[in-house]
């Protein structure tokens, strides 16, 4: 007599209403996420940031063009916007840069554990949202 085998697992497509919402993603899931993000924001503001680098080292008048931009605003834009978007940048900036030292470290020691993995991606959150605060509070002038 042969033994009956194991039933199979039932595959199904994902629901994205309904089954998105329950799943629970580990750190290192929204490390990668936020990782694209950062890089396709810093992509589609390449404008604005050639334009705040070109601004400020053009020439004098430029440069009291560019910080006027920051506390007064450009045309309808209001300062603060403009200092959100460059906040914006600065975190792109420093979660992408510190995400990929993060995939450079592991590419290179082949340390591809769960637990460093959890680690290294909370390390990453961590360091980027706590410099993105220091550098936005230098931003809006808190000290």
């Amino acid at each position: 007599m042969t033994v009956p085998a194991k039933p199979r697992p039932e595959f199904r497509n994902i629901n994205a209403f309904k089954d998105l919402t329950t799943y629970r993603m580990p750190a290192a899931a929204w490390v990668s996420i936020l990782h694209r993000v950062s890089g396709a924001i810093m992509f589609l503001l390449l404008p604005f940031i050639i334009w705040l680098f070109d601004t400020s080292v053009s020439s004098e008048i430029s440069f009291a063009r560019f910080r006027a931009a920051f506390n007064v605003g450009l045309g309808f834009v209001p300062g603060v916007i403009v200092k959100l978007v460059a906040l914006a940048l600065i975190w792109a900036f420093l979660h992408h840069l510190i995400a990929g030292l993060r995939h450079l470290y592991m590419e290179v020691t082949h340390k591809l554990t769960k637990e460093f993995g959890r680690s290294s991606a909370m390390s990453v959150l961590v360091l980027s949202l706590g410099l993105t605060v220091i550098l936005g509070a230098k931003l809006f002038g808190i000290y």
